[in-house]
């Protein structure tokens, strides 16, 4: 578990200035032993929830933005209206549950793709943005 001395580092190396609410924040993305993933309204009810302290969504996505921005987190663009941030900053992939809005890791070794051996070797998938249509299969796979 990180303390309040890194919390400070991250904050100040993000350009931010080390207040009570930034600090709340990082003790909630920053202090789990699970990938946390959220959107900066889903972290606003949780820290409402959570914390009596009061948080103006704008220091919520200024931070989150600030993090992002430093490479403390990822941005995951879901659709054109939805981004999800993720505290696992490592290489890996996500599942996007679009029923119940979850959002999955899923590690690169636990990939296994055959391609058709008319598609070259090295090509790499970057991105698949649309989420698939058949109704028995709510996912879409995010490369990043």
């Amino acid at each position: 578990m990180l303390k309040n001395s890194e919390f400070v580092s991250k904050l100040r190396n993000s350009g931010l200035r080390p207040t009570k609410q930034r600090i709340k924040i990082c003790e909630v993305l920053f202090n789990t032993d699970k990938t946390f993933h959220f959107t900066v309204e889903s972290l606003g009810k949780y820290l409402s929830k959570k914390t009596t302290t009061k948080f103006a969504l704008a220091t919520i996505y200024n931070t989150v933005h600030a993090f992002k921005k430093k490479g403390y987190l990822k941005e995951i663009a879901i659709n054109s209206n939805q981004n999800y941030f993720d505290t696992n900053t490592s290489d890996h992939f996500h599942l996007y549950d679009t029923k119940d809005r979850k959002l999955y890791d899923i590690e690169p070794e636990d990939i296994n793709l055959s391609l058709p051996k008319t598609i070259k070797e090295d090509l790499s998938l970057i991105h698949i943005s649309e989420p698939t249509r058949q109704a028995e299969i709510s996912y879409a796979v995010f490369c990043l």
